[in-house]
């Protein structure tokens, strides 16, 4: 078995490679050559925590496994840790044999914004300026430099539920040479793109918010019960997402389809618009948003490159298992 611990990740993954990843499985899973396992995620009743396993399996690119692990809202305070905690396991197609266990922290932070990064290289606007930010965690971030390299945008607005947070995403934007403005919700309707990173169980966005033409990424929602957008703007939008039952059961198309204001039949694989079989945006004006639930093949993708580049440049610690 190959194990590449936590502490190596940063010197193998970077955002271009996760990009390619996720790109590539999101159109494999359109033509039916990758399908996820249903979601387990359950709250375990000690420390707040969230925990559940995605697995799936890339029959193009040959990765079969899960992730293991959740959210824990009280690690830093408590220990310093990131909240977010997870390990890949990798097998075998062919025998069903453990081939690698992964660091899985950084790997879904990156492959995290490498997906809504993919939405606005494939649905914003192409003359795309003003970047809105709706969180500033440690996963915003990661949101914000990926996609500040998607466009040329000359702005970045933010808002957060506690603005004292918001200059992890201020020094982000001041890296890039981009200004930074904080702003009131209201006041999202002068970006192009807005992202929307929160772990909300009630609306924060509604449609007041958003102008036309405007692409978002909604990246919160991954469990029953939340939600970052108001319901009715769903209606009002194009929507696409990594996977259609994630979308509508676990994921921001949930409320949509519980109120009867859209069907299944409305939301769409991003997959789809990669492989040139939906065209996507079809003008200026149409709002489209992308429900970014977070599948299991994302993970596969990015580890199976990471075990790849581990073994190759001698980090991997090999073990039999």
């Amino acid at each position: 078995m190959i194990i590449v611990p936590e502490k190596e990740m940063a010197g193998l993954l970077n955002r271009a490679d996760a990009f390619t990843a996720v790109e590539n499985v999101f159109a494999s899973m359109s033509k039916g050559d990758a399908y996820n396992f249903p979601v387990i995620r359950e709250a375990i009743g000690h420390e707040d925590a969230l925990y559940g396993f995605k697995g799936g399996f890339d029959k193009a690119g040959m990765a079969l496994g899960l992730k293991a692990g959740g959210y824990w809202p009280n690690n830093l305070e408590k220990n310093g840790h990131i909240n977010h905690q997870s390990t890949v396991f990798l097998f075998d197609p062919d025998t069903g044999m453990v081939k690698a266990m992964v660091g899985g922290n950084l790997l879904t932070a990156l492959r995290t914004a490498a997906a809504s990064s993919v939405s606005i290289k494939h649905l914003a606007r192409k003359d795309a300026r003003v970047m809105g930010m709706v969180g500033a965690g440690h996963q915003a971030t990661f949101q914000l430099r990926a996609a500040l390299e998607q466009r040329d945008f000359e702005k970045v607005i933010g808002w957060n539920y506690h603005p004292e947070m918001l200059p992890n995403i201020e020094k982000v934007a001041n890296e890039a040479g981009v200004p930074f403005e904080a702003v009131e919700l209201e006041g999202m309707v002068e970006a192009d793109v807005v992202i929307s990173i929160t772990s909300t169980f009630a609306p924060t966005i509604m449609a007041g918010h958003v102008a036309p033409g405007t692409h978002i990424a909604c990246m919160g929602t991954d469990t029953k019960g939340k939600q970052e957008i108001e319901a009715a703007l769903l209606a009002q939008t194009t929507v696409f997402t990594d996977e259609v039952a994630q979308s509508i059961s676990i994921g921001e198309a949930q409320h949509a389809i519980a109120e009867g204001l859209i069907k299944e039949s409305d939301v769409n694989e991003l997959g789809a618009v990669i492989n040139g079989t939906h065209p996507g945006r079809t003008s200026d004006d149409e709002i489209t948003l992308f429900d970014g639930t977070g599948v299991g093949l994302q993970d596969l993708a990015v580890a199976s490159a990471i075990v790849d580049l581990a073994v190759e440049k001698g980090i991997a610690t090999i073990v039999d298992f």
